[in-house]
């Protein structure tokens, strides 16, 4: 037998090993689709193919039988998906197996779902692909599916074992969705959904001496998944944890993660790049981080265990601490303000307990750690218990040091307003419940008020107030006033205290300015959209658009402008005010063209260009105004919050370094457009207010 003979039975004999969990026929021949209109009960002695689901309220008792596809060793092989249905509900599915397909079981439009006792392990699963993107196949594919239940299945040894699109209120619990080769359990879009006692471990794409496992992750969420329940649930082993992914800046908010193991991760137990998210008593021991948090502003981190972190015998990469340390508790590369750390064991890690850390590049100019209460934590054996660097605003009180080697608590410049307490207060004391009232906007120079005096203790115990509006100057009492000299966003933070504990408050306010507004106050007829390839206008135009009033979104005036593109073209497209260019806007003495812009981009990789400017001229010229090469001002929000509400542009007509122009500004305007570009072609949602010319 020669090599190359004695090799492909070897990997052969390999797979049918690897696939062989539970005896399962294999049909002689290609079996015919089944096509389903009632309940329907298999014979666990023989294989059956593909089965579609066509009608609603029907019931599949599997009993244990097979639905075997054509995989075989190669990925390429995975072909078809055993279980499909599209557009029906109340569908029930139990003690059903498949394996060697592209997907176990496909599911589409539909509600009232369970899905129970099943096995989808064996599908497509591929451990040597590289970084990116790889398709929504593996074990369960869910996509607009709610209100269902997934209950005691697995699917090992594929891609993803459950992938969530756009799905909500499901109930996902003691299924074993582990040893995947990109993600366990993967939520895109998709919210208030409750994950209970799952074991997804082992979500991890390596190979021997590699360092980052190609963003391969136990949990993957992402694209604005929100308050969802994440509880028990063992995330062991995986390339990260969980983690929370906001590649196109479209965040995720209001998740709860409480008792989740998420240790032994190769790079990070929990990693986070979104806002207003909780984590209590979870742990994420033995990683190289235990929490890697960034841009994660308003994140609660309550009596979590983040120890042995970073050590030379285990997962230690990506050292950016100082001596390349490592830590238990990190907030780095990305914004963390109004922050709260209490009661977080953080034992022996090979760098700092806590970290907090502003922005490196701009050496905290663009952004610092900001208002942070550290209370009550744990923090021993460590290089530093807590580690600073870039903040501003940190109250810590109570927390308890022991054998840090190098130093308790190191503040590595650019530290200011470092409070430390050492008394823990009495005991029986529970934290106070702020209540924080006032506005969300307010004019530029005219004084806002906002008030705490709703605020309450559990014991009734006298509160203290403590506020900042980023003017370096704390001020006391119940009430707080405050005018703001420039437009744009203003962060307010309030520390409520009852002498025990300190929870923090706060409120993003943006200061506008009302002026005359060119099509987003009430007339959402009179704009249009265009595809514009290469600069020039598409021959084809597929991209549509349906413009809104919208008077709850908005800032400025009455309304802003809605708008939603779907279908998209995937390139440049205009949107044009007014439609019909007869406008004669003089811009004699004009020097900027401002506007506040809202977006939501579902593509992965969010915006590729933009925003332009194209000014239509009375004599029929065209100026462009577009961001200089090398910058996307869309993926460079001046504040982290801008990621999910407002940014405001003040594009200067004659052009300047970071905003190029081409063409000749004409003596009066007949239009104005906006340009927008993405990598992708999801549909896209905007928000346009208080666009003028000033």
């Amino acid at each position: 037998m020669n090599s190359a003979v004695s090799l492909a039975l070897a990997t052969l004999v390999a797979f049918v090993s690897q696939t062989s969990g539970a005896a399962s026929p294999r049909p002689a021949e290609p079996q015919p689709v089944l096509e389903v209109t009632s309940n329907l009960t298999l014979d666990p002695g023989r294989a059956y193919g593909a089965i579609v689901i066509k009608k609603s309220g029907v019931t599949i008792d599997g009993q244990g039988a097979w639905l075997v596809g054509p995989g075989g060793p190669k990925t390429s092989a995975y072909k078809g998906t055993a279980l499909t249905s599209d557009g029906f509900s109340d569908v029930h599915i139990r003690n059903l197996n498949a394996k060697g397909w592209e997907t176990g079981l496909s599911a589409r439009n539909g509600s009232g779902w369970t899905i129970e006792r099943c096995d989808f392990s064996d599908n497509f699963h591929d451990p040597d692909f590289g970084w990116g993107e790889n398709g929504k196949r593996g074990g369960i594919v869910l996509e607009r599916v709610h209100k269902s239940r997934i209950l005691h299945n697995k699917a090992n040894r594929v891609w993803d074992a459950c992938s969530l699109t756009d799905c909500h209120e499901n109930q996902i619990e003691a299924n074993d969705f582990s040893h995947t080769s990109n993600t366990c359990l993967k939520l895109w879009g998709s919210s208030r959904n409750t994950i209970r006692g799952n074991t997804l471990s082992h979500g991890i794409r390596i190979k021997p001496g590699e360092v980052h496992a190609r963003d391969s992750t136990s949990v993957l969420i992402e694209t604005g998944s929100n308050d969802n329940r994440f509880l028990n649930n063992d995330c062991t082993h995986g390339g990260d944890g969980i983690f929370i992914r906001v590649l196109n800046g479209w965040c995720s908010t209001g998740n709860v993660f409480e008792g989740n193991d998420c240790s032994y991760a190769n790079n990070n137990g929990f990693e986070c790049w979104a806002p207003r998210n909780v984590f209590v008593r979870n742990k994420a021991n033995y990683c190289s981080y235990g929490f890697w948090l960034g841009g994660s502003d308003s994140t609660r981190l309550i009596e979590n265990e983040a120890s042995h972190n970073g050590q030379p015998g285990g997962n230690h990469n990506s050292p950016h601490l100082p001596g390349k340390g490592h830590a238990g508790i990190v907030f780095m590369f990305g914004s963390s303000s109004h922050t709260l750390a209490r009661g977080n064991n953080c034992y022996d890690n090979n760098g700092a307990g806590i970290a907090l850390v502003g922005d490196l590049d701009s050496n905290g100019k663009k952004w610092k750690a900001y208002h942070w209460v550290l209370e009550q934590n744990t923090l021993t054996g460590n290089r530093w218990g807590i580690y600073a660097r870039h903040a501003d605003w940190i109250v810590a009180a109570g927390n308890r040091y022991d054998h840090n080697a190098i130093k308790d608590v190191f503040l590595d410049g650019d530290v200011s307003r470092f409070s430390e307490s050492s008394d823990a207060g009495e005991g029986g004391a529970e934290p106070p419940r702020p209540v924080l009232e006032g506005p969300g906007s307010v004019r530029v120079g005219a004084a806002g008020a906002w008030d705490a005096s709703g605020s309450r203790d559990p014991r009734g115990l006298a509160l203290r107030f403590t506020w900042d509006a980023g003017e370096g100057k704390l001020r006391a009492g119940a009430r707080f006033e405050q005018a703001f000299d420039r437009v744009g966003l203003h962060r307010i933070g309030l520390n409520v205290s009852n002498g025990v504990f300190t929870e923090p408050a706060w409120r993003d306010v943006y200061a506008i300015r009302e002026q005359r507004e060119l099509g987003t106050e009430g007339t959402p007829q009179d704009w249009s959209i265009e595809d514009y390839e290469g600069g020039v206008r598409s021959s084809r135009q597929t991209s549509r658009a349906v413009f809104r009033s919208d008077a709850v979104e908005h800032l400025v005036g009455r309304s802003a402008l809605g708008v939603r593109i779907d279908p998209y073209s995937g390139s440049r497209v205009l949107l044009t005010f007014p439609a019909d260019r007869q406008a004669r806007w003089p811009l004699a003495g004009k020097t900027r063209l401002c506007f506040w812009l809202r977006s939501r981009n579902a593509d992965v990789t969010g915006w590729q260009g933009g925003p332009y400017v194209m000014i239509h001229g009375t004599d029929k010229s065209r100026c462009l105004l577009e961001p200089a090469p090398g910058r996307v001002p869309l993926r460079e929000s001046p504040h982290s919050e801008s990621r999910e509400r407002w940014s405001y542009y003040e594009i200067p007509l004659a052009g300047d370094a970071r905003w190029k122009r081409e063409g000749t500004l004409p003596a009066a305007a007949s239009a104005i457009s906006l340009g927008f570009d993405s990598w992708g072609a999801p549909g896209l949602l905007l928000w346009i207010d208080g666009l003028a010319l000033e």
